[in-house]
């Protein structure tokens, strides 16, 4: 029968959607089919075709594929024709406010978010944007100026009829709630003495599940209520959680020793006029972390004092690792509550990844990390020889492989197992910062330029 028939294939469409920030409620995991093991800029292309510069990862919803990306001034969104990589349509919006960016983030980094008729991008310089599946823009929230030294990058979720953004900043972090479908505010939590943050929320059940520099928390997704929250040190968080059966497993990349020397001790050194200050002049030659001065300068008066010197040499000390926590809990929980945990490896920007009962980690320098999710315990560690680098993609796995890709564009494939081992080191010679997307039988990859879709031929 005819309309059966289609709404199977409506059906099978949309499950092989990767609609948000590392596809499926932000698992890293995709239905694909068969894909290739080598591929690059002449190898395995389905299409390819040149972009405009952005550090958000593409999104596949309902046969289409959206990007963001910025130029002079411009805050752009793209569409494409995911079957074939045509251009469908691009929509400018100028910056409302902008502030110097970071190096290592820019204007158009968070990643959007689809539904089964939308597309919303969330432009720190500007706010969330809705637009449809065809090009009209249907609303727009403004937001900002944020308070960031390192700029924004948490990207939009979509659930229950309602978008989610998270919002942590220096001062004045938030949850924030919107209706999908106007545009209009139905909540908004404040983040009491939450630093700064790039993390990317996940759902589960009821709840939205949030990884923050300093703590894990759990709201409520219809009220924007606290439900639990767990203390968890990291040096910032980045990327997001994973679900394994009724626990939630975070990667929190933190310290047990503060990284700069006490303040007597940089005075002594640095502080040529005896003012018991550090100016930004006294620092110009401390290479190993001036390029950090404008975050630790917190009232931006240009000179460091003892306080701002001691908070910033606090941040991501004390309790972190890789971590796995029961769902299910009650207000504030203890150490106890942790059922295991993993301070070995751990990676600072990528995400992790679960796929087939095993959790994988990258960190700098193609450090690979497998664990058993259920106990913590390693299962293999070792490294992409061809592959070392700095890493600023998550890891996503389909069709029994793990696709990782470094700063400088080389993109390595794993045989998925916990006993993984690299089946191919693939070269993309262009930057690349974006996450891989899997769907439809293809891989997606936005290196600095171009954006590749691939499939085994």
């Amino acid at each position: 029968m005819l309309i059966p028939a289609l709404l199977l294939f409506c059906a099978s469409a949309f499950s092989a959607d990767w609609p948000r920030f590392r596809g499926p409620n932000g698992s890293g995991v995709g239905e694909a089919g068969t894909l290739p093991v080598e591929f690059g800029p002449r190898k395995n292309v389905a299409w390819k075709t040149p972009v405009p510069f952005g550090r958000s990862s593409p999104i596949v919803a309902g046969g289409r594929l959206f990007l963001t990306a910025s130029e002079g001034g411009k805050l752009i969104t793209l569409a494409y024709d995911a079957g074939t990589g045509r251009e469908l349509w691009r929509r400018e919006v100028e910056a409302a406010h902008g502030h110097k960016i970071y190096k290592a983030n820019d204007a158009a980094s968070p990643t959007p978010a689809a539904d089964g008729s939308n597309v919303y991008v969330f432009f720190p310089d500007f706010g969330l944007i809705c637009y449809s599946f065809s090009g009209k823009e249907r609303w727009r929230h403004p937001l900002g100026p944020f308070e960031n030294f390192y700029g924004m990058s948490s990207s939009p979720v979509i659930d229950k009829g309602l978008i989610f953004l998270l919002c942590d900043q220096a001062q004045g972090s938030f949850l924030l709630a919107l209706d999908k479908d106007t545009g209009k505010q139905r909540w908004k939590t404040e983040r009491k003495g939450m630093p700064v943050g790039w993390s990317v929320p996940i759902v589960y059940k009821d709840e939205i599940l949030v990884f923050g520099s300093i703590r894990v928390d759990s709201y409520f997704l219809a009220t924007g209520e606290q439900n639990w929250w767990l203390p968890l040190s990291s040096m910032g968080s980045m990327g997001s959680p994973v679900v394994y059966n009724d626990a939630l497993i975070v990667t929190a990349n933190g310290s047990d020793q503060p990284w700069l020397p006490s303040f007597e001790a940089a005075l002594a050194k640095l502080d040529q006029n005896k003012d018991g200050l550090l100016s930004s002049q006294e620092c110009k030659d401390e290479a190993d972390w001036f390029e950090h001065f404008g975050w630790v300068d917190a009232n931006h008066d240009k000179n460091i004092d003892a306080a701002e010197w001691n908070q910033a040499r606090s941040f991501g000390v004390g309790d972190y690792g890789a971590v796995s926590i029961p769902l299910g809990g009650k207000g504030q929980l203890g150490p106890a509550a942790i059922r295991w945990r993993f301070k070995r490896n751990l990676p600072y920007v990528p995400a992790p990844v679960l796929y087939d009962g095993v959790f994988y980690m990258v960190k700098d320098g193609g450090i690979i990390t497998s664990l058993d999710p259920a106990t913590g315990t390693l299962l293999k560690q070792g490294r992409t020889e061809k592959a070392i680098g700095q890493y600023f993609a998550s890891p996503v796995a389909a069709d029994g492989k793990v696709f990782l890709v470094n700063e400088e564009g080389k993109l390595t494939v794993l045989k998925a197992s916990a006993q993984w081992e690299v089946l191919a080191v693939n070269d993309f010679e262009e930057d690349c910062f974006a996450t891989p997307a899997v769907s439809g039988g293809k891989l997606f990859v936005r290196t600095r330029a171009t954006l590749y879709g691939f499939s085994a031929q």
